[in-house]
């Protein structure tokens, strides 16, 4: 069974402004996870607290660019965040990007609850 992709927040906005090239991968990743397989550019998103929370790293001319996306659900993959990493002391993701996922995350475990609500 295919999972069906949800956008949370601004995350799909966010996608579309990335350069074509990194479009394409993310997109081709999200389609592996979709059908229950894993790129070999998404890793467990550090930090988080929760194994089923990805990234997919995808660098540029213009830089690296990151998708946070859930997989917790059979029938879904929510993406969280989309966003290019401006900083340039270390690997660690900004505090700011870091505390948007945590607060998508709930809300994507909230969309899901509806969800299954009115599957029945």
């Amino acid at each position: 069974m295919r999972r069906k992709v949800k956008w949370v927040g601004s995350s799909y906005e966010a996608l579309n402004r990335f350069p074509k090239e990194v479009r394409k991968a993310v997109g081709y990743a999200l389609y592996l996870a979709e059908i229950g397989e894993r790129s070999p550019h998404a890793k467990i998103f550090k930090g988080i607290g929760n194994a089923k929370v990805w990234e997919i790293k995808e660098n540029a001319p213009s830089g690296t660019y990151r998708t946070v996306y859930l997989v917790e659900f059979k029938e879904y993959v929510f993406v969280l965040h989309a966003f290019q990493k401006k900083s340039k002391s270390g690997i660690a993701t900004d505090k700011k990007d870091v505390d948007l996922i945590h607060r998508r995350l709930k809300e994507a475990k909230d969309a899901y609850k509806e969800l299954s609500r009115e599957k029945k």
